[in-house]
């Protein structure tokens, strides 16, 4: 009987994973919603510390995802957000070493990644046939120029975070927090389905462009951007949530070191983070786009030295 009802269980959890996965009626269940209304509203749920609800908004979340808190360093949370933010335990993610490579800042699915263009917007892709302007996406502020002209031939890859995944973001490298553009915006998913479907989308949703340097020097952006259900972006250098209400850019200088792997910040929820690294580096072996990868493991390998250097602010 137990078997039954497990068989029972696990088709029904398929079913309704099939049914998530329609791209019209996914699109139209995240997009064509009220998506910062929702966002905040999901924002005030999540924190709501009530056992029944905490285990019914979890049992949904189960049933349209696989789940796997196996990893976590706690596994009692006070809130649906408790879970969302969760810390991993020691050693769960063991970081790559290897000096000439740059680690993933996150668990994601890689999506799309390539050269950074040599145009004067330095256009770039979140999907084949869907390109943007690191113009659009960076601003066009003195440091966000300057930080565009070192970019120019270099590479980016797109590391999408879904849901189930573990939220926080990492240092790939041993390097400096230096600013931080913080673009308050829209909440569009940015799974698949709809990057095929709204242009620029990262260049619409509310984002973080991370401006660091590396411990030799070498400039790096990390861009978190967040999507619909994600309340709000948490910096570790900043003492506040980013103000989603600020009609920015908001400019936020910071001087911040990190070890290789050392936690950055986090999402509320799952999202997107997009690498941009000047030339001298590439997609490391065994990153391959749709494929997934943990925070830890190689996303870039450097092919020379490079010592480029944003212009002062």
């Amino acid at each position: 009987m137990k078997t039954l009802r497990q068989n029972d269980h696990g088709f029904v959890q398929r079913q309704l994973r099939r049914l998530a996965l329609s791209e019209d009626l996914n699109f139209l269940l995240t997009n064509r919603v009220p998506r910062l209304a929702l966002t905040r509203f999901m924002g005030w749920f999540s924190g709501i510390r009530q056992p029944l609800v905490r285990d019914a908004s979890m049992a949904v979340w189960k049933a349209f995802t696989d789940l796997d808190l196996s990893d976590a360093k706690k596994q009692r949370f006070d809130s649906l957000h408790d879970c969302f933010t969760r810390e991993l335990r020691e050693g769960a993610r063991p970081v790559d070493a290897n000096p000439s490579v740059l680690v993933s800042p996150c668990d994601a699915i890689v999506g799309a990644s390539g050269r950074i263009g040599d145009d004067p917007q330095a256009q770039v892709f979140q999907a084949k046939g869907f390109p943007y302007a690191l113009t659009e996406l960076l601003g066009t502020s003195p440091r966000s120029q300057a930080a565009i002209d070192t970019l120019r031939g270099g590479q980016f890859v797109t590391l999408r975070l879904t849901s189930a995944m573990y939220h926080r973001f990492h240092a790939p490298e041993a390097l400096t927090l230096e600013h931080v553009t913080h673009f308050s915006g829209d909440t569009w998913n940015v799974n698949p389905i709809a990057l095929k479907r709204v242009e620029r989308l990262f260049c619409r949703n509310e984002r973080a462009a991370l401006f660091t340097r590396l411990h030799d020097g070498t400039p790096l952006v990390l861009v978190p951007v967040a999507a619909i259900l994600v309340a709000s972006l948490r910096l570790r250098a900043l003492p506040l949530p980013l103000n989603t209400r600020y009609r920015g850019p908001d400019e936020l200088p910071c001087d911040a070191a990190y070890a290789r792997g050392q936690e950055m910040g986090h999402f509320e929820h799952g999202s997107t983070v997009i690498v941009l690294a000047p030339p001298g580096f590439a997609l490391a072996p065994g990153a391959m786009a749709g494929e997934p990868i943990r925070m830890g493991r190689p996303l870039l390998q450097r092919q020379r030295g490079l010592n480029a250097a944003f212009i002062p602010q």
